[in-house]
């Protein structure tokens, strides 16, 4: 087996041998070498900040979707289920519509319900108590429209329509949306 020092008696001395570093090369970088890799570094932290940007955006988007989706469809649900348990129809008249449901019920205590809107919250009131929200704060509803479908001799029947937006105090895009609402429901 040859040694290193054995080696290097057998290589002419004018050969630059593999192992010796020459002499022009320094141990740093250049200038233009440290430039490169910063530009490649702050291009891709630029393009993953850009990407998680992009991902919160949308869920954002998609939790506001889904509480106006919920909301809608609980008020919805609420209003439809007390007017198959009513009675009678108080408010609006046959044949009319108005913004106010009033409906008679069998429980003397929350008799009449009445359902209306006050500042964008659909409220419920049960008897002589005090109005209750149906609708979370984070969303307003619009456009509440009871229409009376009654025909006479013929159970109730009540439209509801409305309209619900996510609240955009700030104005941001991803908070921006808004759903209409219709469905029927007949006294039983």
């Amino acid at each position: 087996m040859i040694k290193f020092s054995q080696f290097s008696i057998l290589c002419p001395r004018r050969t630059r041998l593999w192992w010796k570093v020459p002499r022009s090369v320094s141990g740093g970088f250049t200038l233009v070498e440290i430039l490169l890799y910063v530009s490649i570094a702050s291009v891709m932290l630029t393009l993953i900040s850009i990407f998680i940007a992009a991902t919160l955006e949308s869920r954002v988007k998609s939790q506001t979707i889904a509480e106006v989706e919920q909301g809608g469809a609980q008020a919805l649900d609420i209003i439809t289920q007390v007017v198959r348990n009513a009675v009678s129809i108080n408010s609006p008249a046959t044949s009319t519509t108005g913004g106010t449901l009033s409906l008679g019920v069998v429980d003397p205590l929350k008799n009449p319900t009445v359902f209306d809107l006050n500042i964008g919250r659909l409220r419920i009131t049960e008897g002589a108590g005090t109005p209750v929200e149906v609708t979370i704060s984070k969303i307003s509803v619009s456009s509440l429209i009871f229409s009376n479908l009654s025909k006479i001799n013929t159970p109730g029947t009540i439209r509801v329509e409305f309209t619900v937006s996510h609240n955009n105090p700030g104005g941001r895009n991803e908070f921006e949306f808004s759903k209409n609402y219709t469905a029927s429901a007949s006294l039983r």
